[in-house]
């Protein structure tokens, strides 16, 4: 007598997506987004080959017979009150505005955030310090501050950031308090207390991994602005000194010649709109995809 065979359905398995695809899933839906990531993409990869495409000479030396020249096939932007290629001062310049402002948001994210785990860890006499500190920078408004800064330590590379850092870190410094105030109340962060792990060790791998979304796009968000900024640093002539090229140094020179030669002026200002308007999109973006609240 033949035995009959059963056979069983395979389990079916269900593979979570890992957080990193999830994330990009939510993301692409923003089509505003999309565009920001696409354009700002764009922008990184003109600047990152700017040397292959125009040679820095043309951005900081210029030839008498060829002051305000119209754009043309020969130069792309047309040229400067000097004779300068206004392409190749536009893509350097861009360089350097982009180099500060993710340098600057990188540093003011280092220390506004450690200042603001220990203050929001430990609260207390620490936090009070920390907290009241605090208060004296934000007494002064952004630029004023910046512009302060610059114009006692003299106008440089080093000096932007610097600058910049001092008066962005405040920023994470709430921020993060905020954040770890609620987090240091969570049940996995007692349970880490109970089984002896220290508070640096709390605070790098159960704290911070938890707020790093909101820092995330607050450093987004901040390195738009912080272009802005340095654009009207420059502007005011407390940016990188002459010849070298910045957007706000641009629009400073073009003041004159608004009629004359509107092209001086439109290139370097569509270049500081397009990068920073890039650049929040892609914050509002991540905003929106990291949102626990908004997941689908």
């Amino acid at each position: 007598m033949s035995q009959a065979t059963v056979q069983t359905p395979d389990k079916i398995v269900f593979k979570k997506q890992s957080q990193a695809k999830e994330v990009w899933r939510r993301y692409k839906k923003n089509k505003g987004a999309v565009i920001g990531l696409v354009l700002f993409s764009f922008i990184l990869i003109l600047l990152a080959g700017a040397n292959f495409i125009v040679p820095y000479s043309a951005a900081t030396k210029g030839v008498f017979s060829q002051i305000n020249q119209p754009p043309s096939s020969e130069h792309l932007f047309g040229t400067d009150s000097y004779g300068r290629d206004v392409f190749a001062r536009v893509l350097y310049g861009g360089r350097t505005s982009l180099m500060v402002a993710l340098l600057a948001t990188a540093s003011s994210c280092l220390i506004g955030s450690t200042l603001g785990a220990i203050a929001g860890y430990f609260g207390g006499r620490v936090d009070g310090v920390i907290m009241r500190s605090l208060d004296i920078f934000m007494s002064i408004p952004d630029i004023l501050f910046t512009m302060a800064v610059v114009f006692a330590l003299g106008a440089n590379f080093q000096n932007l950031l610097i600058a910049l850092t001092l008066a962005y870190f405040t920023n994470y410094v709430r921020l993060v308090r905020s954040q770890v105030l609620n987090l240091a109340e969570q049940d996995y962060v007692e349970a880490a207390k109970a089984g002896g792990s220290g508070s640096t060790r709390i605070i790098l791998t159960h704290i911070l991994p938890n707020a790093m979304g909101v820092i995330i796009v607050n450093t987004t968000l901040n390195v738009a602005k912080i272009i802005l900024y340095e654009s009207t640093l420059s502007f005011l002539g407390l940016g990188m000194p002459p010849p070298a090229p910045a957007w706000g140094l641009m629009l400073a020179e073009a003041r004159e010649f608004m009629r004359a030669a509107p092209h001086l002026m439109f290139f370097p200002a569509v270049a500081i709109v397009v990068s920073a308007s890039s650049i929040n999109l892609i914050g509002d973006g991540l905003r929106d995809a990291l949102d626990p609240k908004l997941k689908s």
